[in-house]
């Protein structure tokens, strides 16, 4: 992008970096003195104001999956108790240590692995940073094990297009081939396409459950059969589902095998800090058995700075991350995760309802909490659609390959009068887009250039650029 092309993009950003830059003093080196700690506070009190009411009355989709003031502050307390503390250094904090420890059991055993389990009692892992980090870690895992095992010099992973970008990331990051599976008409990964796309170089296979864009969960049973019968690992991605799945099944909704009941599952991802209502970040990655988690460790014997051991990427961690983890666990038990999931997909139920009665739309996917919806009409632009939503306050996610939009339900939206409020605001945007076709958000053509080939360079420059903008002081 030339000079004026990235004016234009910073433009764009203007609205939202606007507040900020006008409002606040604005630092571009260290302060001589430094500032007054009352003064500093006062400036992100203010700050957090501004920020809260864009998700506090349920105007976001997914970002904040609980909210509820009592939970943050307990988070807050627990994070103020445990600031210090390292995993890192277990030999300070042996507190950090229990804390990761049980909360890999606890989520193990809600994913029936672990020593009650019999069919699979070894499983084990560890806490991650989030999501990415812990698709990251799997994948790194399967590569260095067929390294060593099989002696393979080219690995490729094999994974639906609806898989997360994190496994693209891996592929990038760890030198991964990623065979991209298409899907069936129920945005599903189909398995024969799948089975055809595996050879001797291929390390693991992937499933979602739940996957991002529509929420339907992809045919884990017979992917993971698959990867079986070529003696590969299978991994479920259950970031966003994880903690969500096994309470709905609990509560009687129709739920298909995808963690360790599976016999093929190999290893897995679920994230705390989503449906789990711990503090952002951090995740589990788990393995069906220690000898395959020993590849995801780093190990150095001849360092001069001593003996060095990591079995995440980073080494110093913040260990009050954990703390609340663990504490988020204990302290929402089964009861309040069961209470928590009926009222979700309750709420999601009423959305998607009436999703489905808006003339110019027709939902993606059966999803049992995310609604994503695209155009039925040529006349009607859906990021149009997600346009003029933005207008209304609403944060939602703009999904290509179809174009469509979705709303990922949270405690957020189970408040009176929020699921009624979004869907007389989304009839109402359809209607304007219906009435005014020519007139469309900025992102729109954005998209547009996305699902061409020709387009996808140019787009890919373009959030490059974004994110350049973003960190310009």
């Amino acid at each position: 992008m030339d000079a004026a092309e990235r004016e234009a993009l910073a433009q764009l950003l203007e609205p939202e970096l606007k507040p900020y830059k006008d409002r606040f003093e604005r630092h571009h080196r260290i302060p001589g003195d430094g500032r007054r700690r009352d003064e500093v506070l006062a400036e992100m009190r203010e700050i957090n104001a501004l920020e809260e009411r864009r998700w506090s009355d349920g105007f976001a989709s997914g970002a904040v999956y609980h909210g509820d003031p009592d939970h943050i502050a307990f988070m807050n307390e627990v994070y103020a108790l445990n600031s210090q503390a390292n995993p890192l250094h277990s030999d300070l904090w042996p507190s950090a240590t229990k804390y990761e420890a049980e909360i890999v059991a606890m989520v193990a055993d809600m994913l029936h692995g672990g020593p009650e389990h019999p069919g699979a009692p070894d499983v084990c892992g560890t806490v991650s940073s989030g999501g990415t980090e812990s698709i990251l870690l799997a994948m790194k895992t399967y590569r260095d094990r067929a390294r060593a095992e099989r002696a393979v010099e080219r690995p490729n992973i094999v994974a639906p297009v609806s898989a997360h970008a994190a496994f693209d990331k891996a592929s990038q990051y760890f030198g991964i081939e990623l065979r991209k599976v298409p899907l069936d008409e129920g945005f599903k990964a189909d398995v024969a396409a799948a089975r055809s796309m595996m050879d001797d170089d291929t390390v693991a296979v992937v499933g979602s459950a739940v996957q991002y864009p529509q929420g339907v969960i992809d045919p884990i049973e017979e992917l993971a059969a698959v990867a079986a019968e070529r003696g590969v690992g299978f991994h479920t991605d259950s970031c966003l589902g994880g903690f969500v799945l096994p309470w709905a099944e609990r509560l009687g909704y129709p739920v298909p095998p995808f963690d360790f009941r599976v016999p093929g599952v190999t290893s897995m991802s679920c994230d705390t800090h989503k449906f789990g209502y711990a503090a952002k970040g951090t995740s589990v990655v788990l393995y069906r058995d220690r000898d395959l988690r020993a590849y995801q460790y780093y190990r150095s014997a001849d360092w001069p700075g001593g003996l060095y051991f990591s079995p995440t990427f980073a080494g110093s961690r913040p260990g009050a991350l954990s703390a609340q983890a663990w504490a988020a666990l204990v302290s929402i038990g089964e009861a309040g995760y069961l209470e928590a999931t009926r009222r979700i997909l309750e709420t999601a139920a009423v959305i998607r309802h009436r999703v489905a009665g808006i003339e110019g739309l027709e939902l993606h996917g059966d999803s049992l909490w995310l609604v994503a919806f695209g155009s039925s009409d040529p006349e009607i632009d859906i990021y149009g659609v997600l346009d003029r939503m933005g207008h209304r306050g609403w944060s939602l996610n703009g999904l290509q390959r179809p174009p469509s939009v979705h709303l990922c339900a949270t405690l957020r939206h189970t408040g009176p009068g929020v699921a009624e409020r979004f869907v007389d605001d989304l009839a109402a945007a359809v209607d304007e887009v219906r009435a005014d076709p020519d007139s469309v958000g900025a992102m729109a053509p954005v998209y547009g250039m996305a699902t061409s080939v020709d387009g996808r360079g140019t787009v890919e420059e373009i959030l490059r650029t974004y994110v350049d903008v973003l960190f310009q002081v």
